[in-house]
């Protein structure tokens, strides 16, 4: 090679516009007859006024000449080999070395990488672009990778270089992917990408693959090493993999970090009998709280939802988002937890501690859609990269995002890997989809012209259903026993079928109808629930269809739309016994639960994002006493097989009487798949008590009543059967045998053959 160079290569390198600089910066070796005899060393130091090589194996010391540029600078060496040099610059009255990003030369990304990435087939690009600590050639870094391919230029800015993109300007690699070694720049170290596109526009982004990000409202990357933290919940990932999660209880306390509990409280709750079961020791908050830390969530929120008996925690959205009050579906940051609660290790701790007490940990995902926020995704290279660019099919216009481009390979793998990477790098144990309808249909939310039908005429998005196919058969072969939960309001087919049948992938589906239903029927006054018994009764007729999950979420208590206790009719007395009502039936019902915060103890407020729940109320035997309940119902949940082993099959469930509806009463057989054992079900939902109401029952003997949601201790009038029930010998509702039961007012009983009683002798 030649020791001379170009003006106009210098003048790219001056201008930012060269695609790979290392053509012209860095080492280059002279060769004569094939054998190197010299180097000529190249930098661009944007506020030098002079330079030096320093040589640390020969101790020798070069200056450097300005060439074509004041800041352009060269030297000649006469050696043959040339290592671990460094660079000197003098900057006004201060002088700093540094090792020269472009004599490290070796490709990061292979191009077995890059041929994966292309096809959609990377499942870890995630240890592949972003920022990944390494040390090459001795020398310690960090290794920058991002896939701008309709880029012009992209450069790296940082704490590191003054936020300067002409110091570390990135070589462009195959498939439109950037890539640049940093020396000197470690954990902590803030950093964007600074792209150019082909007009000179620039824009400055925050890292897609970055782990870390500042706390809002900045919005740089943070290099972050996700290898550091010690897992202690081996024997906790070694059981999931092992267990068939339908076939077990989940029991889901869905939660929104930022509103459950801030970090202002100060008097105690000193009135509270059972303040076990709240999580907080004090009663007054004060403005301007700020939001608990992983750390401190871990130590507050973990034993009260062991002490309620809750199997798992939703996190509603832990990416990282800009906006406290989008609740996290807003996403800027796929691969980094929030920063508003500590640091990716702060998180990992979380999840840690959630196993170590038996708790899964569920997190929302939202791969349907993107803010347009300048340093996130949108409009990530100068043009339509992630997102659609037709906005008939690129734009969410009522939410004000924008939708992946789902038939785009490297796209479809972004999303497809940062599922898998929560799993892999923090060992969540499910994610909930959100809005997987906005997902699947091209007219979802658009009127006529506003959207454009897919290639055969019709209206489902075929590359989002393809995409969800992918994103679930994958992880189910990496991460066996895992909860793959689609919240999906439409009639879309098999959603929670495996995709090796056509199905979606899923393991469950929330069930919107169930919820819909159960909504209107409680919130009208008892007296017309006789006309709407097929509100109670409906869900049965299509359960099988799908592995249901039911649940009573944070969009049921927001907007208007009342807390749960208040949505109920009567005095306090039967709004408190009609929650326990729905709740007691709900987990009777086949499918698994989840329950949104506040729930539990029957907060008369909606929920507020900007606010904590309102946990003062715990200081009252109501409230407590409905805390009561669900740690009961969920230890009963819990406790009875036939209460959940075979919520999806046709086995586990029979009506003993549905059609009872002026009395408002249903009955039902609840049994487990792996016994003969059984529950009976019978609910009385108006406030109207029933004496010697009889169901029948397909065994003879003692039926204990195992649990009864009009407890005194729950704060019910204590109405019951004195503990059980003998049959007798009188068929009824095609059953061999009857029970003759004294019905509680808005009560539900759940009552179990007790084997061990034998029958009273007859005299």
């Amino acid at each position: 090679m030649s020791a001379v160079i170009a003006p106009e290569q210098v003048n790219l390198i001056i201008s930012n516009q060269h695609h790979d600089p290392f053509e012209v910066l860095g080492p280059h070796p002279i060769k004569q007859n094939g054998t190197i005899t010299s180097w000529v060393v190249r930098a661009y130091l944007p506020k030098a006024q002079a330079a030096w090589v320093i040589c640390p194996d020969e101790r020798k010391e070069y200056s450097m000449e300005s060439v074509h540029h004041p800041n352009f600078f060269e030297c000649h060496i006469e050696t043959q080999q040339l290592a671990n040099y460094q660079l000197k610059a003098k900057e006004n009255d201060k002088e700093r070395t540094l090792y020269d990003p472009y004599a490290f030369r070796s490709p990061q990304l292979t191009d077995f990488d890059l041929h994966l990435f292309a096809e959609g087939n990377h499942h870890r690009i995630y240890e592949k672009l972003g920022a990944h600590l390494a040390e090459i050639e001795g020398v310690k870094g960090v290794c920058f990778a991002v896939w701008a391919p309709n880029a012009r230029n992209v450069s790296i800015l940082g704490d590191f270089n003054q936020w300067d993109g002409r110091q570390h300007q990135m070589r462009k690699k195959g498939n439109g992917t950037w890539e640049l070694f940093v020396p000197g720049v470690s954990v902590g170290d803030s950093y964007k990408y600074e792209i150019k596109n082909w007009e000179g526009h620039i824009y400055e982004k925050s890292d897609p693959y970055g782990f870390h990000q500042e706390v809002r409202p900045k919005t740089a990357s943070i290099v972050a090493d996700l290898n550091n933290y010690t897992w202690r919940d081996r024997d906790w990932m070694e059981k999931r993999r092992n267990t068939d999660p339908l076939a077990k209880p989940v029991s889901v306390y869905e939660v929104h970090l930022g509103s459950w509990l801030h970090a202002a409280w100060e008097e105690p709750l000193k009135s509270a009998s059972n303040a076990t079961l709240s999580p907080v020791s004090v009663a007054d908050l004060k403005p301007g709280a700020r939001f608990l830390t992983y750390t401190e969530l871990a130590d507050k929120l973990i034993p009260y939802v062991k002490k309620l008996g809750f199997t798992h925690i939703e996190l509603l959205p832990i990416a990282e988002h800009p906006f406290d009050g989008s609740w996290g579906y807003q996403v800027t940051g796929y691969y980094a937890p929030t920063s508003r609660f500590g640091t990716p290790e702060d998180f990992m701790y979380f999840v840690d501690q959630c196993h170590q007490n038996g708790i899964g940990v569920i997190v929302d995902w939202v791969p349907g859609h993107f803010p347009k926020d300048g340093h996130g995704l949108a409009f990530f290279d100068g043009t339509h990269l992630y997102e659609h660019g037709d906005p008939r099919r690129g734009e969410h216009k009522g939410w004000g995002t924008l939708v992946f481009n789902y038939s785009r390979n490297e796209v479809r793998n972004f999303l497809v890997a940062n599922a898998l990477f929560w799993f892999d790098k923090y060992h969540i144990d499910g994610i909930r989809v959100d809005a997987v309808a906005s997902m699947l249909y091209l007219d979802y939310c658009r009127e006529p012209g506003e959207w454009v039908t897919n290639q055969y005429g019709g209206r489902e998005n075929l590359e989002a259903a393809d995409f969800l196919r992918q994103v679930n058969s994958v992880a189910f072969s990496y991460f066996p026993g895992l909860l793959s939960i689609a919240e999906e309001s439409t009639s879309w087919p098999m959603v929670s079928w495996p995709t090796y049948v056509g199905g979606l992938g899923f393991n469950l589906k929330w069930n919107m109808g169930w919820m819909h239903d159960m909504l209107d029927y409680f919130s009208m006054d008892p007296w017309f629930r006789q006309f709407h018994q097929n509100n109670i009764t409906f869900s049965m007729w299509y359960n099988h269809s799908e592995n249901y999950m039911l649940a009573l979420s944070h969009d049921e208590v927001v907007h208007g739309k009342s807390a749960m206790i208040g949505k109920m009719p009567g005095d306090e007395w039967q709004k408190f016994a009609n929650v326990r009502c729905l709740f007691a039936y709900m987990f009777a019902h086949p499918g698994k639960k989840t329950l949104f915060m506040s729930m539990e103890f029957g907060q008369w407020g909606e929920w507020n994002v900007w606010a904590d729940l309102e946990w003062h109320l715990l200081q009252y035997e109501p409230h407590q006493k409905l805390s009561q309940f669900f740690a009961d119902l969920n230890a009963l949940y819990k406790r009875e097989p036939a209460l959940y082993t075979a919520d999806f099959e046709e086995h586990g469930f029979e009506w003993v009487d549905c059609s009872d509806n002026r009395h408002s009463v249903v009955s039902f057989i609840r049994r487990d798949k792996n016994s003969d054992e059984f529950v009976i079900t019978v609910c009385n939902f108006t406030p109207q008590p029933h004496s010697h109401y009889r169901i029948g029952v397909p065994e003879a003997g003692f039926y204990t009543e195992i649990f009864n949601s009009d407890g005194r201790q729950y704060g019910g009038s204590n109405m019951g059967n004195l503990g059980g029930k003998w049959t007798e010998e009188w068929s009824f509702h095609n059953q061999p045998h009857s029970l003759d039961l004294c019905l509680p007012p808005l009560g539900v009983l759940i009552l179990k053959v007790d084997k061990t009683k034998k029958p009273p002798a007859i005299r």
